[in-house]
């Protein structure tokens, strides 16, 4: 479908494929990869992160905060950074614990935990949109050697440890084995709970790390940073071909959901379609991707856990 796109963009429309088009829209992806390769060890289970919105809203308020910025008087430096992450996998620990502990369903605890992080840069930070000035933080995200900007290096790099852990790692073949039959492991005597904890760890961290990606773009702290990241997310990762139950899928099926997404609105701009069409357009491929997967597996209307 994605080569279909490409050939079909093409001829509609001039300079889709130009050098500069494919830097921008390549350039563009950095982020969507990011968050989609949490939510891919998160979907894989069965389960789902709605989280990652909060997450990314307090995490660029904090990081800009503690860089040298506009408001105050921090210079943390590189030190912000590693602040920045380890809130963002603190985020996605508390989900992993209070889901796996209180057993409660993935959706509620992460809509909760959306709506907490939201709240902490929203209300704790009202008046505060710091904007950077630490030039060293703004580089390692604009800098573009080959014409790809850092940010693009970032998400390979990040691809490549995902598709390790899930392809020859004890984690990655549990987290495959609780979405296709979490039940059976519990009886079979493996302990989930840790696992599932992991996955979602690592969603925060990658939400954290995509907040410091988009903080390090737009040059400032933001709480709405995050906005409307969620949907595309989860629909890349659906796209690609994940199941929403679980058991089947992978980053690389994810990568290609977000450059489908990517290349389609990107086509629909050099089209001229408004903004509100190409939305409806990307909810209907999502809808239909869904109805696709619920005829090879019914076991895709299972509740997400």
């Amino acid at each position: 479908m994605l080569v279909l796109l490409c050939l079909f963009f093409t001829f509609a429309s001039d300079g889709f494929l130009g050098m500069g088009n494919i830097q921008a829209i390549v350039n563009q992806a950095a982020v969507p990869v990011v968050l989609a390769s949490g939510l891919t060890l998160v979907i894989l289970m069965g389960s789902i992160d709605m989280s990652i919105e909060g997450v990314i809203a307090t995490v660029s308020i904090l990081s800009a905060m503690l860089v040298a910025n506009s408001v105050n008087s921090n210079h943390l430096g590189w030190i912000a950074t590693v602040i920045a992450l380890a809130i963002g996998t603190g985020f996605g620990l508390a989900n992993g614990l209070i889901i796996t502990k209180l057993r409660l369903p993935s959706l509620i605890v992460t809509l909760g935990m959306w709506f907490v992080g939201l709240g902490v840069a929203s209300f704790l930070f009202p008046d505060n949109q710091p904007r950077v000035l630490d030039e060293g933080f703004r580089r390692w995200a604009l800098d573009a050697p080959l014409g790809f900007q850092r940010l693009t290096y970032v998400a390979v790099g990040v691809v490549l440890v995902i598709y390790f852990v899930l392809k020859w790692t004890r984690l990655g073949r549990t987290i495959y084995a609780i979405g296709a039959g979490e039940p059976q492991l519990v009886l079979a005597g493996v302990k989930v709970d840790r696992y599932k904890i992991a996955a979602f760890a690592a969603s925060g961290f990658l939400a954290g790390l995509a907040a410091l990606m988009t903080t390090a773009q737009i040059g400032g702290g933001d709480a709405a940073a995050g906005d409307g990241r969620l949907f595309p997310a989860v629909s890349a990762v659906v796209i690609g071909g994940t199941l929403l139950s679980g058991g089947r899928g992978g980053i690389l099926q994810s990568v290609v959901g977000v450059f489908l997404l990517a290349v389609l609105e990107n086509g629909m701009m050099h089209l001229g379609v408004s903004v509100y069409l190409q939305q409806a357009v990307v909810g209907l491929v999502v809808v239909a991707v869904v109805i696709v997967a619920g005829w090879q597996s019914r076991a895709v209307l299972r509740v997400i856990k």
